[in-house]
């Protein structure tokens, strides 16, 4: 989305992307109303839990005073530590409140993210070969509106922070190779090729210096000249602090990148991925193993229906040949960067048509469809949801990756779509940011499993809605699928079973219509962070098995709009507490 958000195992604990709504029929969980007595304590750990996160993330706090960043965040080893001692502390606050059931669950979840970065020291490894520390500054860049010359200085404040952000992130690097703590090749070869390019950009042709070419008229001519020079030099220093990024990089840490692309490999790995998993499956209770074992049986079971389709559509040959037909054959792929954003922005309004039929609540934040920047493009997945923000006048946006067109074929446009834009990440999340008289911590909260989860589910509501409108897409759909059911054999392959980058690309090239390029950029993005790829057909598979339980439950009275305004209805949510709140909503209205 950018529609949101990074960060990795390298930060298995910072993942807050989404959120929360307050509309009718929206609270039958088990929760409880604040009380009087409790109220002055529940105040207190809201108060401390926003402060926290300030001081982890001081765009957080610039944003809700209404003013601009000046600075990056602080991730030294006592900064971090500091924050893992003030998120105990705030937990043991939390019994004598009287927040809710959800509320406490998800805040304790939320402090156990900055204990769990401080014990598994998750700084040793910022980058993810998705994204990382490194694409911070790039998103940043993008997002900054200047408005007026405060805007402009605090840009240029926070340019002349990077040496600084950078040096942290070099020190922490350092310290992983000092404890065997180091990311593997190919997420490494990635961010330092992003790194590279960063570092060789002229002043004015980086996307860094980008702000400055829009400044408003209110600011005096003289005032502009002088924003110019100094953002001139600001921007000099931070793409040297990308020159010293990628000397480090080449010269010092690629010599001592780990030799096995699994964390499984290092030290207490295993424990570690498993702590991983857990935060990103949020309380859907799995194992690793019976995880694995998951995602052999769904690989089966959509492997079936892919050979259906096969069938259907009179092709004469194998599995593989008819994934080698759909990956070679001109018709399935757009010529121009142009057509292919094009195609994707008419989907997106295909699938804007079809929301009533499916949600009584829809966002008001609108979206649009982009390319992802090609500055990130080449290392960068197919697509991706941008967070948007009503309060700053910034829509949501679809990112689709217009890199190597020959690698995105036109059948899954519609099952990618569906997931980034709406009903998925852009519905969900905007309607989350949309909640009235909710703390902060629940706007911003993201489950992985119920986000990751949704998106996957909303894929299944396109198909249900019929814009998958030829065999090949509906294939392109359940590849999609089996994508996901795949990457929970791959991920906990990698990093619990020890398995290299060859074993774990296999499934995907045997069961998937997903071009070789993609399965490479996928694998190294599951190399760089465990766990997450977990989330997907984990909370798709409980959102699903509410479904059919709500279902059964209401038989011919069952309202397909009213279960997902109730799904939806209090943001994102651990996977137990959304099986309490689907279960005490179905209890409620049947009686």
């Amino acid at each position: 989305m950018n529609k949101k958000t990074f960060i990795a195992l390298s930060s298995v604990a910072l993942l807050s992307a989404c959120v929360n709504v307050n509309q009718p029929n929206a609270n039958p969980s088990a929760s409880s109303k604040p009380t009087d007595k409790g109220s002055v304590q529940n105040e207190k750990v809201t108060a401390a839990y926003e402060k926290l996160t300030f001081s982890a993330n001081p765009a957080l706090e610039a944003r809700k005073k209404d003013k601009p960043v000046k600075v990056w965040p602080t991730l030294s080893p006592e900064a971090i530590q500091a924050r893992a001692e003030e998120a105990r502390r705030i937990q043991n606050m939390i019994p004598g409140s009287s927040l809710d059931d959800d509320d406490k669950a998800i805040l304790t979840r939320l402090l156990n993210s900055y204990i769990n970065a401080h014990e598994l020291d998750t700084a040793r490894i910022p980058f993810t070969g998705d994204s990382g520390f490194h694409t911070s500054p790039i998103h940043s860049a993008m997002q900054v509106r200047i408005k007026n010359a405060e805007d402009a200085w605090a840009w240029i404040e926070r340019l002349n922070d990077m040496p600084r952000f950078f040096a942290q992130h070099t020190e922490n690097m350092r310290r992983g190779i000092k404890t065997g703590w180091t990311a593997y090749s190919d997420p490494l070869e990635t961010t330092t090729n992003q790194v590279k390019e960063q570092a060789e950009k002229e002043i004015a042709e980086s996307v860094l210096y980008s702000p400055f070419n829009r400044l408003p008229d209110s600011i005096s001519e003289q005032e502009k000249r002088d924003i110019i020079s100094a953002g001139s030099r600001a921007v000099f220093g931070a793409i040297q602090a990308y020159i010293d990024m990628h000397k480090f990089l080449s010269e010092e840490y690629a010599q001592q990148a780990r030799m096995r692309p699994g964390i499984a490999s290092l030290k207490g790995g295993r424990e570690a991925y498993a702590i991983a998993v857990e935060h990103h499956t949020a309380g859907a209770g799995y194992s690793v193993e019976e995880i694995h074992n998951l995602g052999l049986k769904e690989v089966a079971r959509i492997r079936a229906d892919m050979n259906e389709i096969i069938r259907e559509t009179g092709f004469n040959g194998s599995f593989e040949e008819f994934v080698e037909f759909l990956r070679t054959d001109p018709q399935f792929y757009a010529e121009t960067a142009k057509e292919l954003i094009q195609i994707a922005s008419a989907i997106s309004k295909r699938l804007d048509a079809v929301l009533p039929q499916y949600f009584n609540m829809l966002p008001r934040l609108p979206y649009g469809v982009e390319p992802v920047p090609m500055s990130i493009a080449p290392g960068y997945t197919t697509g991706r949801y941008i967070l948007g923000d009503a309060k700053i006048g910034r829509a949501g946006t679809y990112w689709v990756n217009t890199y190597a067109l020959d690698q995105r074929p036109l059948y899954q446009l519609p099952a990618l779509s569906a997931h980034e834009a709406v009903p998925g990440h852009h519905l969900q999340i905007a309607l989350a940011q949309e909640m009235k008289d909710r703390p902060q911590y629940r706007t911003n909260y993201y489950a992985t499993a119920f986000g990751e989860g949704w998106g996957l589910y909303a894929e299944r509501i396109a198909g249900e809605a019929g814009i998958y409108t030829t065999p090949y897409e509906r294939f392109g759909a359940l590849s999609y699928e089996m994508w996901r059911a795949c990457r929970l054999v791959a991920d906990t392959g990698l990093h619990h079973f020890d398995w290299n980058r060859e074993q774990a690309e296999q499934c995907f090239k045997e069961n998937t219509a997903l071009a070789p390029h993609n399965i490479k950029t996928e694998v190294t993005r599951y190399i760089g962070w465990p766990g997450q790829a977990t989330a997907y057909k984990i909370g798709e598979l409980k959102i699903r098995e509410l479904r059919n339980r709500a279902e059964t439950a209401f038989g011919d009275e069952f309202d397909i709009r009213e279960f997902h305004d109730v799904l939806l209805g209090a943001g994102s949510l651990p996977m137990d507490r959304l099986e309490i709140r689907i279960d005490n909503w179905i209890s409620e209205d049947s009686e």
